[in-house]
């Protein structure tokens, strides 16, 4: 019995962990198909402003968000180190821009707290908890609240007109 319970103490959730106006952010790695260095994007009109555009990777129109916009968060711009994280987000992929991507990360489950009630600088439904680790906090996203319905619907008329 005591090796069943320290089996199940031991569980760990990978990460992506990146960096985002100055703060360290993480998402499920079973989110993530790909990390990619920044490029041009095609801008589509009457969209909302977190919207950067599409970019054709691989044959396949991917709609592109800025994350710090999304957050209304103080955004510098784009250098060597941005990258651009193609995830899964409730069935639909897309691109989220980031100021860098640091790691892969293993964090034990049980050091992952849930977001305190008051929250500064994002609104708290965008988020999944936070990891209390050694190194600093994590704040870890919940993508499939990254969007709101309607500005999912939004993107997959943006994929749809420019497909």
């Amino acid at each position: 019995m005591a090796k069943e319970e320290k089996e199940v103490g031991c569980r760990e959730d990978q990460l992506v962990v990146f960096q985002l106006a100055e703060q360290t952010y993480g998402i499920d790695i079973a989110s993530v198909f790909e990390i990619i260095r920044m490029e041009k994007f095609t801008k589509v009109p009457r969209t909302p402003d977190f919207v950067e555009g599409v970019i054709n990777l691989r044959g396949k129109i991917i709609p592109v968000i800025d994350l710090c916009k999304r957050f209304n968060l103080d955004c510098s711009d784009a250098t060597n180190s941005s990258r651009i994280i193609i995830v899964d987000v409730d069935g639909n992929t897309i691109g989220m821009i980031v100021d860098a991507v640091s790691e892969v990360l293993s964090v034990p489950v049980d050091s992952i707290e849930p977001p305190p009630s008051m929250i500064h600088g994002i609104d708290a439904a965008y988020l999944r908890g936070i990891a209390i680790l050694e190194g600093g906090l994590i704040i870890l996203l919940n993508l499939g609240k990254i969007l709101h319905e309607h500005e999912m619907d939004e993107i997959q008329e943006l994929k749809a007109e420019t497909a």
